[in-house]
């Protein structure tokens, strides 16, 4: 089998999509998952862009449902706002909120912490990178939502979807560190898609997208870090044919990152053996 081919159906694209199909059967999940696991709330971190405004959308739909079928207004969605100091998208933030309409909003802002983190390691005498930081910030982050969610009967919902997937771009342990995914499966343009039939305000899925977790490169765009646009990662997902030299840097993204897909590596894995 190609591995474009292995990709696809690993990660679960179809070519094309329903967006009224999908949006239905992501809120039926995480209702379902909800009541399984006799839960009452949805945690997830608000960022102000694509992945986080559709996931969080979907999420309160969810939410909504369920008070509505139960009669209890014991189930809710929370929106969490996790800043690093001040941060300079905050007005899509407060635009995505006002389009999710969250049960509650909590924010809980992680600079501190991460200062704390880094004067700790420093003083074992680890000095971290910027890139690692960055890193550090996810799971502050991460680790923030996990506390909130215990603290309510909560799950911690993942913006996780097969655009990032493929490229393992997200942090291990943190915004990768979930217990439920709703929109893995869907690509980038396909998230679009989404938002769009729900009625989104354009300018929060037609931003440039960054995790925007570096400090000597604020507002790095992904596509910068990754060397190829969404576009053509969507395209290689929906199994068009692409550049060569293109899907070659799909294909190393997708090989390096393994790990990230991973449960952690045992004495019985070998999916590790395949570089």
């Amino acid at each position: 089998m190609a591995l474009q081919q292995e990709i696809i159906e690993a990660l679960k694209v179809k070519p094309q999509i329903d967006a009224k199909e999908e949006i239905r059967r992501s809120v039926d999940f995480l209702k379902a998952y909800l009541q399984s696991a006799s839960l009452k709330t949805l945690v997830l971190g608000i960022s102000g862009g694509q992945d986080s405004t559709l996931t969080g959308k979907l999420c309160q739909l969810a939410i909504d449902e369920l008070r509505e079928e139960s009669g209890s207004d014991t189930y809710q969605f929370i929106g969490v706002r996790l800043p690093h100091g001040n941060q300079a998208d905050e007005s899509d933030c407060q635009d995505a909120i006002n389009f999710i309409k969250p049960s509650r909003v909590l924010t809980v802002n992680i600079k501190e912490s991460v200062l704390a983190s880094e004067a700790a390691l420093r003083k074992a005498g680890i000095e971290l990178s910027d890139f690692v930081k960055g890193n550090e910030k996810a799971r502050e982050r991460m680790k923030a939502q996990y506390s909130i969610a215990s603290m309510t009967q909560g799950l911690v919902v993942g913006t996780d979807h097969a655009a990032e997937a493929v490229t393992g771009f997200y942090t291990k342990y943190g915004d990768g560190g979930t217990d439920i995914n709703p929109i893995f499966r869907l690509n980038k343009r396909q998230g679009k898609a989404l938002l769009a039939e729900l009625g989104c305000p354009e300018h929060l899925y037609k931003k440039v997208p960054t995790a925007d977790l570096e400090e000597d490169r604020p507002g790095l765009p992904d596509e910068v870090a990754l060397g190829v646009t969404y576009e053509m990662i969507d395209d290689y997902l929906e199994g068009k044919q692409v550049e060569p030299n293109v899907a070659a840097i799909i294909e190393r993204w997708y090989t390096r990152t393994e790990h990230k897909r991973q449960l952690p590596v045992t004495v019985f894995d070998d999916f590790w053996k395949k570089k």
